[in-house]
């Protein structure tokens, strides 16, 4: 009985233990419901899943264009390039599964995360890359092609499930990069004085050179995303993950962009995606 006992007693606390693992900062929680509570706000009629389909959502006649073209989407051979990658073994008989946990609809959503042993966010582009030389392979290109195409297949394949980004309570590193995150998405920057906040948090849904700009919220949903104007750039392939639109955005603005897979970035995307915690992987998507 004694042994009963102190095995039931054991499971209790290693529970407890994962839930408090598990919790998510107060700080941070907070922040999220301010910040679904302005658009939520702001756009009335859109549910939360909603946001998924960016300035679409809030303008009938590019809802109807974006639906016509998702009727035969120009990027399904791009998809299938990037399944077949994933599923390609390694020169050492490996694949891109065993450097991942969980099934492979669930990678998707395990990204970005707090790496509390490095110190650091990790994404799950920089995460192929370090697959990738961890099984002794070349270097890819970072932002798009087989990196992009890889990382679009995983979110394809992840559509439907839930985005929850954990920044665990009473880790202070782990908050110090996710607020590091929140500042530069509300920095001003580049010679147009401009921040990622002025577009898509204070002007979404307003027009802007004849293009409408989307709420920040739902933006990672669809990520890497499909762009027409990448296409026209890169022979047909308009693939991209969110660190490339990252980098254009600041080039947009006049700004000299920071290197992909650096804290920089990385921690705006920790941030950039909590932001949407509560929402579904809405799958691939084109945009203009």
């Amino acid at each position: 009985m004694k042994k009963i006992i102190t095995t039931i007693m054991l499971s209790v606390l290693l529970g407890s233990t994962t839930v408090l693992a598990a919790q998510q900062s107060s700080v941070v929680q907070a922040d999220i419901d301010d910040f679904q509570g302005y658009y939520k706000q702001k756009f009335p009629k859109l549910e939360l899943d909603d946001f998924s389909k960016g300035s679409y959502a809030i303008d009938n006649d590019n809802m109807l264009q974006f639906k016509a073209i998702m009727e035969m989407p120009p990027f399904e051979d791009y998809l299938d390039k990037g399944e077949a990658l994933w599923n390609t073994p390694f020169k050492n008989g490996k694949t891109y599964s065993s450097c991942f946990s969980g099934a492979d609809e669930t990678i998707r959503t395990q990204f970005p995360r707090w790496n509390a042993t490095k110190g650091k966010v990790d994404t799950l582009e920089q995460a192929i890359i370090e697959c990738r030389i961890q099984n002794k392979e070349r270097k890819i290109k970072t932002g798009k092609a087989e990196l992009a195409w890889i990382s679009a297949y995983l979110t394809k394949i992840a559509e439907g499930q839930t985005i929850n980004v954990i920044v665990p309570e009473g880790d202070a590193k782990a908050l110090a990069a996710y607020e590091d995150g929140k500042k530069f998405f509300y920095a001003k920057r580049g010679q147009l004085n401009l921040s990622c906040a002025d577009c898509h948090v204070d002007n979404a849904g307003k027009r802007i050179r004849g293009n409408r700009l989307s709420p920040a919220l739902g933006h990672i949903t669809h990520f890497p995303v499909w762009r027409g104007s990448w296409a026209k750039k890169n022979r047909g392939d308009g693939f991209g993950t969110i660190q490339l639109r990252y980098g254009g955005c600041n080039k947009q603005v006049r700004a000299k962009p920071f290197k992909r897979h650096k804290s920089e970035y990385n921690n705006l995307e920790f941030f950039h995606t909590i932001m949407s915690n509560g929402m579904k992987i809405s799958g691939i998507e084109y945009r203009r």
